[in-house]
C-alpha cells in the first residue's frame, strides 16, 4: 500500500494509542506518521495468498503467520519505525497484548508501482537491519516474478523466482512459497511495470 504522509513529530507512545483506535493503518517512521492507502484487489489477493500459503504450512508448528493487520516494529539508533508487511512469519513471537512484533523471521511485500520505491528501497534497507530477520520477499503483482533477499554467513543475498512454475525454497522456516499458490486467483495486466526483480 501506498502512504501519505503527515508531518507532525508523533511519540511512539502517542502512534500506538492512536492505532488502537483509528479508522485506518498508519506506519511511522522516526516520528513521522503514513496514512496508508487502499491497496487493489490484485494486491489484497496475493498478500492473503501468502498469509494462507504459509500458515498452511505453519500449522502446528512453532513458527506462526501474521497477516497484515500485524506491525512490525524497527528500532535503530536513529529512531523507531512500524510498517504493516503484506505477511510475516515469527518464530518467537511477542506478548499477545502487544499490537506489533519485533522478531519476524519472514517478511512478504507485495509490490504495486505506487509502493515499489518504498519496498524496495526505505523498507527493504529497515527490514535487512532487523536481527532475526533470514528472507525478505518482494512480490510483484503484475507477473508471477518475485525478488528474494535471504541472509547467509555474508549478508543478504539477492535471487529471483519466475513463472508458476518457481517454487522458494524456505529452509529458515521448513517451508516453500509456490508461486503458483501465491498467485492462485489472480489475473495479470497487460503491463509489468512494477517487477521487482528488474
Amino acid at each position: 500500500m501506498s502512504s501519505a504522509p503527515s508531518y507532525r513529530s508523533v511519540s511512539v507512545r502517542d502512534y500506538l494509542r492512536g492505532e488502537q483506535t483509528a479508522q485506518g493503518k498508519h506506519e511511522y517512521v522516526d516520528g513521522v506518521v503514513y496514512a496508508m492507502v487502499g491497496a487493489s484487489n490484485v494486491h489484497n489477493r496475493v498478500a492473503t495468498n501468502a498469509t494462507v500459503a504459509l500458515g498452511g504450512q505453519l500449522r502446528g508448528k512453532r513458527c506462526q503467520t501474521f497477516n497484515s493487520d500485524t506491525k512490525v516494529r524497527i528500532r535503530s539508533p536513529r529512531g523507531t519505525r512500524f510498517y504493516y508487511p503484506d505477511a510475516l512469519v515469527v518464530c518467537h513471537p511477542n506478548p499477545p497484548s502487544d499490537t506489533f512484533q519485533d522478531a519476524p523471521i519472514v517478511i512478504v511485500e507485495v509490490v504495486s508501482p505506487s509502493t515499489r520505491r518504498t519496498d524496495e528501497n526505505e523498507k527493504c534497507d529497515a527490514y535487512l537491519s532487523i536481527d532475526s530477520l533470514c528472507v525478505y520477499i518482494l512480490v510483484q503483482s503484475s507477473a508471477p516474478a518475485t525478488l528474494v533477499y535471504r541472509r547467509d554467513d555474508h549478508g543478504f543475498q539477492r535471487q529471483t523466482y519466475v513463472g508458476l512454475n518457481a517454487v522458494i525454497p524456505l529452509p529458515e522456516i521448513d517451508c516453500e512459497l509456490r508461486l503458483a499458490d501465491l498467485y492462485e486467483n489472480v489475473e495479470f495486466p497487460l503491463a509489468t511495470s512494477d517487477d521487482p526483480t528488474g
